[in-house]
């Protein structure tokens, strides 16, 4: 599994392509905004998009959603549906943060835990890891050892829990859990730059190890 980060919106998103070598056939991973951008990269890579997947609902991650899947004819896939309740706010999230208008939607379909996506010849595991917020989603490659974990966990830190229906210890037993359990993974993050969980679980301030031990 191939991949290249594309930070969008003025929250500096990490939007992520991810496609087979061997098929080119591809996905993109929470299209936040500047959908002309994600466009560009895709027809320089010379890709087959075949999906748009969503690790959760807020605007940052979902903002170009719609635009991405209506001009390449492909749908929309995620987040869990506990999160459904945040893609109708999309007006509202709009205007708080003075984003363009972003009308509510609903994905082609929702996803849950065990749900497996294929890309060409790879997979990706669904995992839902709530606490930033309740239908946030993990999409695990296990080939690759590569896990995008949208604002579940950060370099040196984690998602905010002060949202509506956020909660902090349920964040924690999602990434105690859910991520720890698969190893020395390297994950992209929803924001800031890339770790594994082997340095995180040595060195977060939230969730190391010895926190808890």
């Amino acid at each position: 599994m191939k991949y290249l980060i594309i930070p969008v919106t003025p929250f500096q998103q990490n939007c992520t392509l991810l496609w087979c070598e061997s098929s080119l056939k591809a996905a993109v991973v929470d299209p936040g905004g500047n959908p002309e951008r994600i466009r560009a990269e895709i027809s320089r890579l010379g890709l087959s998009l075949e999906m748009v997947l969503l690790t959760h609902g807020h605007l940052d991650h979902v903002g170009a959603a719609v635009e991405m899947a209506e001009s390449f004819g492909v749908e929309i896939l995620g987040p869990h549906e506990d999160d459904s309740f945040w893609l109708q706010m999309l007006p509202q999230q709009s205007q708080r943060f003075g984003f363009p208008p972003c009308a509510a939607f609903e994905p082609s379909r929702y996803l849950v835990e065990g749900d497996v996506i294929s890309i060409g010849d790879e997979c990706l595991e669904v995992l839902h890891c709530p606490g930033h917020t309740p239908g946030h989603l993990v999409f695990f490659h296990r080939a690759g050892m590569l896990a995008l974990v949208g604002d579940v966990l950060f370099n040196g830190s984690i998602g905010r829990t002060d949202f509506p229906r956020s909660n902090h210890e349920q964040l924690l037993h999602s990434i105690k859990n859910k991520l720890w359990p698969l190893g020395d993974v390297s994950f992209i993050p929803g924001h800031g730059p890339m770790s594994t969980f082997a340095r995180e679980r040595l060195s977060n301030p939230f969730v190391a190890d010895p926190r808890f031990g």
